[in-house]
């Protein structure tokens, strides 16, 4: 009996691809990432200020452009988050010296200078090459201040417009997404669903993009994880909707947790506090298609995309800092998360079609942590870099099976995959290996194409709770993994808690 539980154990996995099948588009802005005033995510993060003796480009730093350069960050969301159902954008424009500066309640009650607003966000994202998605104030604002925020943003020959270039930027910005609103089931002014939607259709209505060289789009305010109402009543509302307004796309946030208030450690942890965190977060899977769902009722051809435009992990905040900044560190296990949530939002290509991490810089699950002139990059930035390659890359089915990963109760895949092709024909498959201590071996069963060669980079640890400090920012780093060829089909063995991305000629 035991010789045949190991065998059935250690049984390979054959992930099967036909490489002529195709999918949907997974859509680049999946990759997108979340930058709120919040902690030292901005002040410190990337704004250090012109007059800074570490290198910047006009107060941005230099070394965390090059770093989100480097993953060729899609969009931007900002100015939140609950942040920005309490900005008011007019504080943070003009000569510095003269902003108005104001408290944060929301994170720490700390000062917010507002020396970092618009025209520097949007100096930002132009020098990372990412596209802008601006949260507008509807829960302490007004409909006439985020249209005349709009008409500073993107228009010209009028006296915003003027304004605007008064400031040092006489073209007009593109605008890609205009959020309406931030959690207003919560945060955002806990509206009823019909109430929401009352606001929704006014400022979709007045929200006006007057520049002609970039279409903008308008994303709702959608549900709270599993809650059904805001899905149903937008939806319902766009199904019935006039000609006076629309929106593009439909938000969802949800974040892998374990409870509220959120007290799970970022390190120092074993195998049940693993094996639980992945559990909820392969819950993704179910939210999107419960949502989808509906969703489909009202909109069978998809033209309203699912944007999860807050996830990731939520962890007890790293002892000895402020709680309000929500500084946490990252680990090999956050690195899994990511990988599973950016799997399943490619296998779900065709509605969901934007996501936004929560969030980039020294806040929650982030891509970068800085300390004054140090900067390290964490596991999940490196999955980032890892998927670049599905940026935009046509979804191509992957059929396989799984296996079980068992710890206590709990019960869930062991493996799980996903493959694409990009521009020029070449097939990537992303593979990650969920169980705890044991390895696998994989085999990928290729259809539809000759196979030259293969090769892999994995991203695995020491520990589950292993994480990239200051002093050592290289213990969880990608490195190149060995792919063999077995009568033509590429065979590799993934180690425990990792992620691989195989690239076949």
């Amino acid at each position: 009996m035991l010789v045949a539980m190991s065998a059935a154990l250690a049984e390979p996995v054959t992930v099967s691809i036909d490489a002529r099948a195709a999918g949907p588009v997974i859509d680049r802005h999946i990759f997108g990432q979340f930058a709120e005033h919040l902690g030292h995510g901005i002040y410190d993060g990337i704004w250090v200020g012109r007059d800074s003796a570490i290198p910047n480009t006009r107060g941005i730093r230099n070394d965390v452009v090059a770093a989100l350069k480097a993953i060729k960050v899609p969009n931007v969301r900002w100015p939140g988050g609950c942040f920005a159902d309490e900005y008011h954008w007019r504080n943070g424009i003009g000569p510095a010296d003269k902003r108005r500066a104001g408290r944060n309640p929301n994170w720490g009650g700390v000062v917010e200078p507002n020396t970092f607003g618009t025209d520097e966000f949007m100096d930002f994202v132009g020098q990372i090459g990412a596209e802008a998605y601006i949260s507008a104030n509807v829960g302490s604002g007004t409909r006439q201040e985020a249209a005349e925020w709009l008409e500073y943003l993107t228009a010209e020959q009028t006296a915003l417009g003027d304004e605007r270039a008064a400031n040092g930027h006489k073209a007009p910005y593109k605008v890609a997404f205009w959020g309406i609103g931030n959690e207003s089931w919560g945060c955002g002014g806990s509206m009823s669903p019909e109430h929401y939607v009352e606001e929704m259709k006014m400022y979709a209505r007045y929200s006006r993009n007057y520049n002609s060289a970039q279409t903008m789009r308008q994303i709702a305010v959608g549900p709270d994880g599993a809650k059904p109402e805001y899905t149903e009543a937008v939806m319902r509302a766009w199904a019935g909707k006039t000609w006076a307004w629309n929106i593009d796309g439909l938000s969802l946030h949800s974040y892998t947790l374990n409870g509220w208030p959120p007290t799970v450690k970022a390190t120092g942890f074993g195998e049940p506090e693993y094996a639980r965190f992945i559990k909820e977060t392969l819950g993704m899977e179910g939210l999107i298609r419960k949502h989808g769902a509906i969703m489909d009722r009202y909109d069978p051809q998809k033209k309203v995309a699912l944007v999860v435009d807050e996830w990731g992990s939520w962890l007890a905040p790293t002892p000895g800092t402020d709680p309000g900044f929500l500084m946490q560190q990252n680990s090999q296990r956050d690195a899994i998360v990511a990988a599973l949530n950016l799997n399943i939002f490619a296998r779900h290509a065709d509605r969901v079609r934007m996501a936004n991490i929560a969030q980039m810089i020294n806040v929650l699950q982030a891509m970068i942590l800085t300390d004054k002139e140090k900067m390290v990059l964490t596991p999940t930035y490196h999955v980032f870099k890892m998927y670049v390659p599905f940026q935009d890359a046509t979804l191509v089915p992957a059929r396989f099976s799984a296996g079980t990963y068992r710890h206590g109760k709990l019960e869930m895949p062991r493996v799980d995959a996903m493959a694409a092709r990009d521009a020029n024909g070449k097939l990537w498959v992303a593979l990650t290996n969920i169980d705890y201590s044991r390895p696998v071996d994989i085999a990928l069963a290729l259809k539809g194409l000759q196979v030259n060669a293969a090769s892999a980079q994995v991203l695995a640890a020491p520990q589950a709770d292993s994480v990239n400090t200051f002093s050592a920012p290289d213990t969880v780093t990608p490195k190149p993994l060995e792919v063999k060829l077995v009568r033509g089909q590429p065979v590799l063995t993934l180690a425990p808690r990792a992620v691989a991305v195989v690239a076949v000629e």
